[in-house]
């Protein structure tokens, strides 16, 4: 969640376990799923990063900085 974080995604709100992310000047909401312990799947991180207009590189740029 913090790599869509740096990419200028804010958390709207919660539902269940399921953080719902905004962006300002986006119509798009992201819908990730929070389970402890467990990390997200790769068809769904894939999804969340074509949904967010995101390529790869900026994803995995975001994922790594501090």
């Amino acid at each position: 969640m913090a790599a869509f974080k740096r990419a200028g995604w804010v958390v709207n709100h919660i539902e269940g376990s399921h953080y719902i992310m905004v962006k300002e000047g986006s119509d798009v909401h992201l819908s990730i799923p929070v389970h402890k312990g467990k990390d997200l799947g790769i068809g769904l991180l894939k999804k969340l990063i074509a949904k967010a207009e995101l390529d790869k590189d900026e994803y995995i740029n975001n994922f790594y900085s501090k």
